[in-house]
């Protein structure tokens, strides 16, 4: 059950109906979203039922929601959510690029790959501090380190920072330097961390699990929203099948299955689903033309010594066809892709 509560609802009516909940035996979550409040209920039903919650101040509506996700079902969302990233919209009507190096790797390479994302419209910065890996002799990410570099290049560019973060422990390190935290496909169930970004007061992106079903990105989804924090970017990354050919396989149709049963914003990562440079720009008209609100894209300035997922990364020649993309192909749709700041010339 959700209670949606109204812009004239106070903290002290808020109060009142969490005491209420409790003292039936049941267990309130408070979520704040831009627009409105919710509380979802959990415990007997026909218990709060009984409690006439409809008739208390604030309360606009109370509503039973049927599928297992309450709070980030569209069941109790009349529109979409925008999620907004240090004032960069994602979702509604515009298409938002978000690219950046896969990996931080040194100040000069993380600046000429965001220079790089500015020149093809990109709004936000991606670029991994900490990096989850296979294999335990990969590159790991820099850590602190990383971060420091992103918030240099952010303070020169303007870009926000979208980075991941792998353990629970260093969310409040990484909330501390990112605009939005990215929880990675290794740890869509890792429900303490799911948990702790939920709590950390920042925007989320969460990608899909490379065997997760679309319900159980949902539900993972559903963590975060149940820690008070409805800013959420559900992200399709491809999933792993029994093909050979990409390194996963998109799924392209979990964009509108999403937007269906979800008011979350989803995006597509073009460059994990295919694994391939020439697979990056093929894939992203499809994610925006099946109606993704947002791509997030590799780019990178070397590839070739990229220490992390160079063959995927584009390259300054692949900038004008991403730009071009980003500017035609939603219009068709009747979007229009998100601005970003405007790049400073280098050295400004």
């Amino acid at each position: 059950m959700v209670i949606v509560l109204g812009p004239e609802a106070t903290p002290d009516n808020i109060v009142a109906i969490v005491d209420l909940v409790n003292d039936a035996g049941g267990e309130a979550y408070v979520t704040r979203g831009v627009s409105r409040t919710i509380v979802g209920l959990v415990g007997d039903v026909e218990r709060f039922e009984n409690l006439n919650l409809r008739t208390l101040p604030g309360v606009h509506d109370v509503l039973r929601i049927s599928a297992p996700y309450k709070l980030v079902s569209r069941q109790n969302h009349d529109s979409r959510t925008v999620v907004s990233v240090a004032g960069v919209p994602i979702g509604g009507d515009s298409v938002t690029l978000i690219a950046g190096p896969c990996a931080v790797e040194t100040p000069d390479q993380t600046m000429e790959a965001a220079r790089m994302a500015q020149a093809a419209g990109a709004a936000l910065l991606r670029g991994g501090a900490f990096k989850p890996r296979s294999s335990p002799y990969a590159f790991q990410g820099l850590g602190e380190v990383g971060l420091k570099i992103l918030a240099d290049v952010r303070a020169e560019t303007g870009l926000p920072i979208v980075t991941e973060v792998v353990d629970a422990a260093d969310v409040d390190l990484v909330a501390s330097y990112a605009d939005m935290l990215q929880v990675g496909t290794r740890n869509m169930q890792n429900f303490a961390l799911l948990q702790a970004v939920g709590a950390a007061g920042k925007p989320v992106m969460l990608k899909r699990g490379m065997s997760a079903t679309i319900e159980e990105w949902l539900m993972a989804a559903e963590y975060i929203a149940q820690r008070g924090n409805l800013d959420i970017v559900l992200c399709e990354r491809g999933i792993r099948t029994y093909e050979k050919a990409t390194r996963n396989t998109l799924d392209i149709s979990a964009v509108p299955v999403a937007q269906n049963l979800t008011h979350l914003p989803v995006i597509v990562d073009p460059s994990h689903s295919g694994g391939k440079r020439d697979l990056v720009l093929p894939l992203s008209r499809a994610a925006v033309a099946v109606g993704a609100d947002g791509v997030i894209i590799d780019v990178h300035p070397h590839p070739e010594t990229a220490l992390c997922d160079g063959p995927q990364a584009l390259v300054g020649s692949d900038l004008a066809e991403l730009a071009d993309l980003m500017d035609t192909l939603p219009a068709l749709l009747g979007r229009t892709r998100t601005k970003g700041p405007v790049a400073a010339p280098a050295g400004v």
